[in-house]
């Protein structure tokens, strides 16, 4: 389960989707994500889906591998349909058991959520994956520079952002190998019920504070010594530019973010 995080995670490549700027990136999806969150049916959600596996078919990747980052949350996109399938009320029952019952209105609202979710993680898996974390941190930058007149602190936040996507990937081998570790003197971490399961995660969780702390002091001296004073008079090998597969990629995206939550006025 944990090498199936994709979040954090780069893929080399040089697609268009690879070489478009990482600020058209980021906010194009911060602008999917609200789509997402705003398609009025089902068919908008089959169009999401539908520009989701464009891009990852055009990025090289592999769909099974984008999707494989959703099966950690499985649990908390099952949690989630649950919970507004019980708590959400509505006027067209389906089915009463007892003092509940199943509306037509609960059940829309918990698969609604429970697809906001899924494209919430892939969308967002599809960034990072072909987004460098050099990339990502200008990108973000650079789209907060006009708060700096505001003293807002853009690069440091950027930079402590772009850190912590960056050792998802470490911080999971680190944690498999010392899972394994562990379970070759003995420990059981799959037997037992809820709250034995939690006990047993004890002897993983401590190791791998331990190890994060000590990555974190040793990347703190690391920096120090190289005399690292944040965004200060920064220079950069390459200047981010907006070109042409930036203006198609907007361009599209918004084309599709536009028919997703159209349709229904479009089709009616």
């Amino acid at each position: 389960m944990i090498k199936d995080i994709t979040l954090g995670q780069y893929f080399p490549g040089n697609s268009p989707i690879h070489r478009m700027d990482p600020r058209a990136k980021l906010l194009l999806t911060i602008a999917y994500i609200v789509a997402v969150f705003m398609v009025p049916n089902l068919i908008g959600y089959v169009l999401a889906l539908l520009f989701l596996f464009m891009v990852v078919r055009i990025s090289g990747l592999h769909f099974s591998y984008v999707l494989k980052g959703i099966k950690p949350l499985r649990f908390i996109v099952l949690f989630t349909f649950v919970l507004n399938l019980i708590f959400s009320e509505g006027k067209t029952p389906i089915i009463t058991l007892g003092p509940w019952t199943l509306t037509q209105e609960a059940l829309r609202n918990a698969v609604f959520f429970a697809l906001r979710l899924v494209f919430l993680v892939m969308g967002t898996s599809i960034l990072t994956l072909t987004t460098s974390p050099v990339q990502l941190t200008d990108g973000l930058e650079r789209l907060l520079r006009p708060l700096t007149r505001f003293h807002f602190p853009a690069h440091e936040l950027a930079m402590m952002m772009t850190i912590a996507l960056r050792f998802i990937p470490t911080l999971l081998d680190e944690t498999d190998k010392i899972q394994k570790a562990q379970m070759a003197r003995g420990a059981d971490f799959e037997s037992g019920n809820l709250i034995a399961r939690a006990k047993a995660m004890v002897p993983l969780l401590v190791p791998l504070f331990v190890s994060a702390f000590r990555r974190a002091n040793e990347l703190a001296m690391a920096m120090e010594a190289r005399c690292y004073h944040g965004g200060e008079n920064r220079t950069r090998l390459k200047e981010l530019r907006y070109g042409r597969v930036d203006l198609i990629g907007t361009a599209v995206t918004c084309a599709f973010i536009a028919v997703m939550l159209l349709e229904g006025h479009l089709l009616g």
